[in-house]
């Protein structure tokens, strides 16, 4: 898949583009539909498949106060976007100037770089200075700019629309087997090894922690059976979200316990991937009954992924 930081001119080299738009924030399972029909017509006309997203979301530029909650990270969008097979990957900064462009401007645009023959989006999708631009509009101008605009439906789990804004209330709640199965993969978290206090080591659990990042869907505080990955390869772990209670820690974060695994990990980037939650935070009467806790939960975790 080829990767791209601005708008490229792919109209010398790509003939039947079809393009998928969105934010795709989370890339669920309504998301990965809109891609697969842009993928779809692209074989159907020996054409190239594109999606042309944003690196930031456009609200940090339009009003920050409004942002909601990142669910996934642009480094796991392209890599879901990459292994469902598509072509090429359009990841574009949101600017100030970009808020500006008029829905015709914009279409334009798109004629101008891409010329693409199908344009694909969600029933939400919105575009073009003050977000006026719809599919609807996008239907009625297509042929204007040369394109079929397809306006995929709202994917249904169970009777449920899928959605990144319930995506966020299911996180928030900690409906984490809900949230799994709108994202079609465990929800996961991707960050840096930072340094701890090491008192895991002591008694026999010793972690990876992360920091939690602001505007970031996080889980409640508790311990979680986890998957780990880390250099394309796949452990299995538990994690405890939290502030440590046993030991009064201020700091929010996310430690990790990595079974069968001793290499040094400090600055390296992990994703942890949330299977199911084992247990609430916490606050032991003594580092004996944390470790117990601990023994019982990495039986517990191990017992799940058994399964």
């Amino acid at each position: 898949m080829k990767i791209f930081n601005e708008i490229p001119d792919l109209t010398k080299e790509y003939k039947n583009i079809a393009v998928a738009l969105g934010m795709f924030d989370g890339m669920h399972l309504g998301h990965q539909s809109i891609v697969g029909r842009a993928m779809e017509l692209a074989k159907e006309t020996n054409g190239k498949s594109a999606v042309l997203t944003f690196q930031n979301h456009p609200m940090s530029v339009l009003d920050v106060d409004c942002m909601p909650l990142a669910i996934g990270t642009p480094y796991i969008r392209a890599k879901i976007i990459e292994n469902m097979g598509a072509d090429i990957l359009i990841d574009i900064p949101f600017t100030k100037e970009f808020s500006l462009i008029t829905p015709l401007d914009f279409l334009s645009l798109l004629k101008e770089k891409l010329a693409p023959k199908y344009v694909v989006v969600g029933k939400n999708f919105t575009f073009g200075r003050g977000g006026v631009g719809d599919g609807d509009l996008l239907i009625k101008e297509g042929k204007n700019f040369g394109f079929k605009a397809e306006v995929c439906k709202t994917v249904l789990n169970g009777n449920k629309p899928i959605s990144s804004t319930r995506i966020r209330a299911l996180i928030k709640e900690g409906n984490l087997e809900e949230t799994n199965n709108f994202l079609g993969r465990p929800f996961s978290y991707i960050g840096e090894v930072i340094h701890g206090d090491e008192r895991g080591r002591k008694i026999g659990f010793p972690t990876a922690n992360l920091k939690i990042e602001e505007k970031r869907a996080t889980l409640p505080n508790g311990a979680y059976a986890v998957k780990i990955k880390y250099e394309d390869k796949v452990y299995k772990g538990m994690a405890n979200i939290g502030n440590n209670p046993t030991f009064d820690l201020n700091e929010k974060r996310i430690e990790v316990n990595i079974f069968n695994f001793s290499k040094n990990i400090y600055g390296e980037k992990i994703e942890i991937m949330f299977v199911k939650k084992l247990r609430d935070e916490v606050k032991f009467e003594s580092v004996e009954k944390l470790t117990e806790a601990l023994r019982n939960d990495k039986k517990r975790a191990e017992e799940i992924f058994e399964v």
